[in-house]
């Protein structure tokens, strides 16, 4: 007598439902959501509560943990959206590549009030990849494209001369303890874009401050006091490049989006406890922006003790 099991799996927030056999495989299931969502077994990724880590096509319905009621969420992208998704990023390759080509053909100038240099298509990341079997890709390449474009990126990238073959994303659910790693001191760096729920992005500004830590594992593997020393430098980079450039102090290259964090707003208007507010002490403004701008640092010193914890890089050939 054949043991069936109902339960039901979702897919972009249309339920179906499903009676199997126990004793069927993971395969037979896969191929049943494909030919109802159209999205191919190898990009299906399974969400349900004590879902294997270590699943395969062959593990039964039985072993996979899937009961009576079981609730899947199934998250997936079809062949057309990834034609779709490879098409943009083919475009932006050969985009590129023609910027490049164009920069490389330019006569060197000696003095330049804005125009972007060689070393602008050197000292950058050379490829934006996001994960395609996670929803809306589309998204996540917005997050990176906007990672590569941060002013204050590309200027400390400059500065240290770093370069990275690829910027792409973590899955929250086959790494939940990292928030970033790279790979061959720069070959390639991952950074945790998603919530772990897939259901939305992590704030901007706490994957940037991920990058800046793991730019800094392009020249130090393990988390000792070079590294620090050099990551902290790269932190203090930012937050000064962003105040001079909201001071009008940085003249930003033609075309260029400029969009300040504002570090320490809230410093500004805070007050002491007992005492008067910050900003009507009786203090030079220059004194007011150092203050401002240690107590940034000293919230990013506590933020990156959290991240090397959240961290997967040991070291340059990790």
């Amino acid at each position: 007598m054949t043991d069936t099991v109902s339960f039901s799996v979702a897919h972009r927030g249309i339920q179906h439902q499903l009676s199997l056999d126990l004793d069927g495989t993971l395969g037979e299931l896969y191929a049943t959501l494909e030919d109802l969502t159209t999205v191919p077994p190898t990009f299906q990724k399974l969400l349900y509560k004590n879902n294997p880590k270590t699943a395969h096509d062959e593990m039964t319905l039985r072993e996979a943990g899937i009961k009576k009621g079981t609730k899947i969420q199934m998250v997936g992208s079809t062949l057309q959206e990834l034609d779709g998704l490879q098409a943009k990023e083919a475009e932006e390759r050969k985009r590129n590549r023609i910027l490049r080509e164009r920069a490389l053909k330019a006569p060197v100038k000696v003095r330049s009030t804005g125009s972007a240099s060689t070393t602008d298509h050197q000292y950058r990341f050379h490829e934006l990849t996001p994960l395609p079997h996670l929803p809306n890709p589309d998204s996540a390449l917005a997050v990176l494209r906007r990672l590569s474009d941060d002013q204050a990126i590309r200027h400390v990238m400059q500065l240290h001369k770093f370069s990275v073959g690829v910027l792409t994303e973590l899955d929250p659910r086959e790494r939940p303890d990292l928030l970033g790693l790279n790979t061959n001191a720069g070959q390639e760096i991952k950074l945790r874009l998603r919530t772990d729920s897939y259901d939305g992005f992590r704030v901007y500004s706490q994957v940037r401050r991920t990058l800046c830590h793991e730019l800094a594992h392009n020249v130090f593997g393990p988390h000792d006091n070079d590294f620090k020393e050099l990551n902290s430098q790269l932190n203090r980079e930012v937050a000064e490049f962003e105040r001079a450039a909201a001071e009008g102090t940085h003249r930003l290259h033609a075309g260029d989006l400029y969009e300040p964090e504002a570090l320490e707003n809230e410093a500004l208007t805070s007050h002491v406890l007992g005492g008067t507010p910050l900003s009507s002490r009786n203090d030079s403004v220059e004194d007011r922006r150092r203050r401002i701008l240690e107590a940034a640092l000293g919230r990013l010193q506590k933020e990156e003790e959290e991240l090397e914890s959240s961290c997967g890089t040991a070291g340059p050939a990790s």
